[in-house]
């Protein structure tokens, strides 16, 4: 129901006055009154009507001039667009508000800083009337203006945000979602500033905002005001929580991304438009720690679920922190768009088939690929340059302009992250985008073509020239019962929320060298002897575990994060995750590896799996191991991660690979805890009883049960052809294991590329008895189905 009053007090809004003060104002009101006793703190203050809105327009017939102005606009023509927005904002900024508003602003500005004190200052932010609906974001489209202090500066910023309304995106916006300019009015909403200039300001999302996951609240945090997160100015620190650890009190943060953090807004030098806030550049020591607390995270996550909990949908929140009461505060709060209204029974995925020289990497956006020609632009006054097809590449993106980020085939930026509303409007765009890339705009050369792949995790990569990429749709809807287990090999954690939409029984394998390699690169032994390392070494450890309290912390937390993420994304289904089985020359390749590992004429039969575990030498490296995955079983209860030990030769190393979990506190059958061996040597195969004398069971890796049964080096690409796991005597050796298992009324499945590859292989495996089959992700939909018509066709 519409009011004819002007100004209403933020705490008696509701959702219901959406159509009076717009959505952001109307959710600040709700979340005011009816979840301050969940603990959210948001700041009060006061909003404009739309009915003032319409009011300052009618005066003097400006309406009537606005709408002359658009009418027959053609919104792609940008320079045109351009034009007719500046002019009128030149019109609504000239306007004087009626003297009533005026009154009744200055009565409720009065009451506002009769509470916060004489020198308290305020924020002025936009609502749209057609703002944040769950199929229309409207994001940044419209301007906030901080640090606002006295009167007359406050009517200034008003005006400033009612010309927002006629912002180059917001116009051209507005066509493209089918509104009339008429039919959106504009509430400005006045708050008082939190002073996040002295502290930290974010976004948070309640759920991924790549792959649409939901059981998480992705926060992203960064120093000072606000307006550089969410306007791409920064690579913010990213936190992931997830939400069933935290609604049960256990340690609840999966991952932990330290942001660049380059620049911050603070207050400025005088309180005048213009001139109230100002960048300033974050001080090196500050750059190289998390903005905020893990306390915080966690404390932000709870509101970010209570909000969550109380509108019955995913959520988009702005957030500050207080630098001087040192409080955290929602600033607002509006529905996600654009994973939320995605089709849960059909997945599109994307997957380059070449790969070339990667000229820069960033945050990705979005989960497509996207090739053209590079068009660098220096700023907004070069936009028209962007032709359809183009990959719009520049120091970082406004949400201006929107009306040319939609020919582009990708964007990359220098600057940003995944929350600020240039990569928002990416996303529901639908074009791929890497933001944050530090040295885009040089690195890239106008005119060049490249490739931008978003579809490899949360890394995004520029590649030299036009690659061949496929699109797989697969269909999730109607999947026929399957006549075994088909679980996923997943190496990367940051694609777990995307895997495990497929159609799964869970992981039978995740390895841990993927996550020592990418999420820590440094070799252990150098975690373990920080300090005392030359000063190279030491540099280049202190740079892979800035933000952590020190290496040692950085190496489990990292391994932590990792596994957790898995164990969260299949939760409840079982992740089997193998214990690190890098061989001596992969671990040399990591940060301080040259100094501590041995030179071995082959590296493949030598100092790996149970056999490196159990040497003294690298006993207390295997123990950072043990102390993630007790600290993901038991801290953060991710009772589902399963422990599967590599590359057994003998039963006696067997037996005391067992103990050593026992002594580092994973003890089989603990806490339901589940030990599995790799059956991947003939011995195991030969004498397969004795070894599940130990184990819960084994999962065969197919790979090096090939290469030991055969005798074949399978790095060699001389006898590369001869590689074949459907050998009679591969298959031998898996049949001895299967049955093997079966007798003993144990788990036995396979985690080896062989089933993937081979679907006769899978079916002959089903045959034998197996009870699951470890495959790769993009193998799955189409080797389940041939396995479900395969048992169809039997009696």
């Amino acid at each position: 129901m519409s009011t004819d009053r002007l100004v209403l007090e933020l705490a008696n809004l509701r959702m219901k006055d959406v159509a009076d003060v717009g959505g952001k104002n109307a959710s600040l009101g709700e979340m005011i009154s009816q979840l301050g006793g969940a603990g959210v703190r948001v700041p009060g203050g006061f909003a404009t009507t739309a009915h003032a809105y319409r009011e300052f327009l009618a005066q003097g017939g400006l309406d009537r001039r606005v709408a002359s102005r658009l009418g027959g606009l053609d919104v792609s023509d940008v320079s045109a667009l351009a034009r007719a927005g500046e002019e009128i904002r030149g019109w609504i900024l000239a306007q004087d508000l009626p003297g009533r508003l005026r009154r009744d602003i200055a009565d409720a500005y009065q009451r506002l800083a009769d509470g916060t004190g004489a020198d308290a200052s305020f924020a002025v932010r936009s609502s749209a009337t057609a703002e944040d609906l769950p199929d229309a974001s409207f994001a940044g489209q419209q301007e906030t203006v901080l640090n606002v202090y006295g009167l007359d500066p406050l009517y200034h910023a008003i005006r400033q945000v009612f010309a927002s309304l006629y912002n180059d995106r917001a116009i051209s916006y507005r066509v493209h979602k089918g509104f009339t300019h008429d039919e959106v009015a504009l509430s400005a909403g006045i708050q008082r500033m939190v002073r996040s200039d002295l502290g930290a300001s974010g976004v948070a999302f309640t759920l991924d905002t790549e792959s649409g996951f939901d059981q998480v609240v992705l926060i992203t945090s960064s120093y000072g005001l606000g307006e550089t997160v969410v306007q791409g100015k920064v690579n913010p620190d990213e936190f992931y929580v997830y939400k069933r650890a935290l609604r049960e009190g256990k340690r609840a943060i999966l991952r932990r991304g330290l942001g660049s953090k380059a620049v911050k807004m603070v207050y400025g030098s005088a309180r005048e438009p213009g001139r109230s806030v100002t960048t300033v550049n974050v001080p090196e020591p500050e750059r190289r720690r998390f903005s905020i607390s893990d306390a915080e995270v966690e404390e932000l996550a709870r509101y970010a679920m209570a909000i969550e909990d109380h509108y019955r949908r995913p959520m988009d929140i702005e957030w500050g922190k207080d630098g001087v009461d040192g409080r955290l505060y929602i600033l607002q709060a509006r529905p996600e768009t654009v994973k939320a209204a995605e089709k849960v029974d059909t997945l599109r995925r994307y997957r380059l088939k070449q790969r070339s020289e990667v000229l820069a990497t960033g945050r990705a956006i979005g989960q497509k690929i996207g090739a053209g020609p590079v068009r660098v632009i220096r700023n907004a006054d070069e936009m028209s340059r962007v032709r359809e097809g183009d990959v719009l590449v520049t120091d970082m993106t406004d949400p201006d302009w929107e009306p040319v980020m939609k020919r582009a085939a990708a964007i990359v930026t220098n600057r940003g992250g995944r929350t600020c509303h240039a990569a928002i409007i990416a996303r529901e765009l639908g074009i791929p985008a890497v933001v944050g890339c530090g040295d885009a705009t040089q690195v890239l050369k106008d005119g060049r073509p490249v490739t931008v792949s978003c579809a490899e995790g949360d890394t995004g990569f520029v590649y030299r020239g036009m690659l061949e990429a496929e699109v797989i749709d697969l269909s999730l809807k109607g999947m026929p019962k399957a006549p075994v287990k088909i679980t996923m090999n997943v190496g990367n954690p940051e694609l777990a929320f995307e895997f495990q939409r497929l159609p799964n029984e869970g992981v039978g394998l995740a390895r841990l060298e993927f996550i020592i390699a990418r999420m820590i690169g440094v070799h252990p032994r150098a975690v373990l002897a920080y300090p005392d390392l030359a000063s190279d070494l030491k540099l280049a450890v202190e740079e892979h575990s800035a933000g952590y309290s020190d290496p040692v912390t950085f190496y489990v937390n990292k391994l932590a994060e990792g596994i957790s993420t898995l164990g969260a994304a299949f939760w409840p289904k079982p992740v089997i995750v193998r214990l690190s089985d890098f061989k001596s020359n992969e671990y040399s390749a990591l940060t301080g590896g040259s100094r501590y590992e041995p030179r071995e004429e082959n590296p493949m039969l030598g100092f790996r799996g149970a056999g490196r575990y159990l040497d003294p030498s690298f006993r207390d490296c295997f123990r950072l191991e043990c102390r993630a995955l007790k600290m993901v079983r038991d801290d953060m209860g991710l009772t589902n991660i399963e422990i599967m030990v590599p590359f057994v030769r003998t039963v006696a190393e067997a037996r005391k690979v067992l103990e050593l979990l026992a002594a580092n506190g994973l003890k089989r059958g603990d806490n339901g805890l589940r030990v599995v061996m790799m059956c991947e040597l003939p011995s195991n195969s030969i004498l397969a009883d004795r070894f599940l004398e130990h184990f819960d069971g084994f999962s065969i890796g197919s790979n090096d049960m090939t290469q030991l049964t055969l005798g074949l080096d399978r790095d060699s690409g001389i006898i590369a052809e001869q590689f074949d796991e459907r050998d009679p005597a591969v298959k031998e050796m898996l049949h001895l294991a299967i049955q093997a298992c079966r007798r003993a009324g144990k788990y036995v499945g396979i985690c080896g590329q062989g089933p993937s590859d081979h679907p006769d292989l899978a079916k002959w495996l089903v045959d034998e008895g197996i009870e699951s089959l470890s495959l790769n992700p993009d193998t799955v939909v189409e080797t389940w189905l041939y396995l479900a018509k395969d048992a169809e066709r039997k009696p």
